[in-house]
C-alpha cells in the first residue's frame, strides 16, 4: 500500500473489493452493501470476512434502508444494534447520517449515535448534501461530536462543489475533517485536491469503473490510479 500524506479512502460492497482497494493503494476502506442505492449496513459476516481480508482501516455504513435520512423509531433503534456489531467484528469507524423531516440534522439522534459509538470515530455521510444550508448543517455535526463529514459540497459530485468545500473547511477550522466526496476519479481528482487543499479524499469509483462490474485487477489498478495522482500532488507541493 502506497504512503500518500492526503489519505485516499475507497468505497466498497464486497471483502474481495475491499483487498483489491488496498492492494491498489487505499488508506481506509468505507464498507458498505447497496452502493447502487449509495450504501446500507452490511451485515455481520461482511464485516469479519473484509476485516479479515484486509488491514486497512474500515468504516462500516451504519443506514438500515436506501431513501432518505428521516428514520423512524425501530430504524433507529436498529442503527444502535448495528453499532454494537460494527465493534464487535472489529471495524475502525462508522459512517451514518441522520435527519429531521424537514432535511436538518438530527442533532439529538447523531448525538446519541456518536456516543454509542465511541470509542470509533464517525463520518457524518452525505446526508449532509441535502440540508438546506450547509453551515449551519457543519455547525449541527460538530455539536453532535463528529469526526468528518463526507461531502460534495452540497452539489451532484465534488468537482462541481469544490468551492463549497473550501468554504467548509474553512468554516471548519479545524474543528472537524471535511471528506470531498462524489464523482471523484482520476479525471477530477487533482483539481478537487488543488481547490480545496483537503488532506483526506473519498472515492468509490462510482463514475468510472465500480468494483462488481469489472474485475479484481481493474479495479484495483483504478485505484492504483488514484493513489498514484495523489503521490504526485504531494510531490508537487512544496515543503
Amino acid at each position: 500500500m502506497t504512503n500518500n500524506s492526503i489519505l485516499l479512502e475507497i468505497s466498497v460492497e464486497s471483502a474481495s473489493g475491499a483487498a483489491a482497494a488496498e492492494r491498489g493503494g487505499a488508506n481506509r476502506i468505507e464498507l458498505c452493501a447497496n452502493l447502487n442505492v449509495g450504501g446500507v449496513t452490511p451485515s455481520a459476516e461482511l464485516m469479519r470476512e473484509t476485516r479479515k481480508a484486509v488491514r486497512a482501516p474500515i468504516f462500516v455504513m451504519i443506514r438500515p434502508r436506501g431513501g432518505d435520512f428521516a428514520f423512524s423509531a425501530e430504524e433507529f433503534f436498529a442503527m444502535k444494534r448495528d453499532l454494537k456489531i460494527a465493534k464487535s467484528r472489529g471495524m475502525d469507524g462508522v459512517v451514518f447520517g441522520i435527519l429531521h423531516a424537514d432535511r436538518t440534522v438530527n442533532l439529538e439522534r447523531t448525538r446519541e449515535l456518536v456516543e454509542a459509538a465511541k470509542p470509533l470515530p464517525v463520518t457524518f455521510h452525505r446526508a449532509f448534501d441535502e440540508t438546506p444550508d450547509l453551515h449551519a448543517a457543519l455547525e449541527a455535526v460538530i455539536a453532535a461530536g463528529a469526526t468528518r463529514v463526507l461531502t460534495s459540497g452540497g452539489k451532484p459530485n465534488a468537482d462541481a462543489g469544490a468551492s463549497a468545500l473550501a468554504e467548509l473547511m474553512k468554516a471548519a477550522a479545524g474543528r472537524i475533517t471535511i471528506l470531498p466526496g462524489g464523482g471523484i476519479n482520476a479525471g477530477n481528482l487533482e483539481a478537487v485536491v488543488r481547490a480545496t487543499g483537503t488532506y483526506e479524499i473519498h472515492s468509490g469509483l462510482g463514475t468510472s469503473l465500480p468494483y462488481g462490474k469489472s474485475g479484481a485487477a481493474e479495479f484495483e489498478s483504478a485505484v492504483r490510479e488514484l493513489a498514484e495522482i495523489l503521490r504526485e500532488i504531494e510531490l508537487a507541493t512544496p515543503r
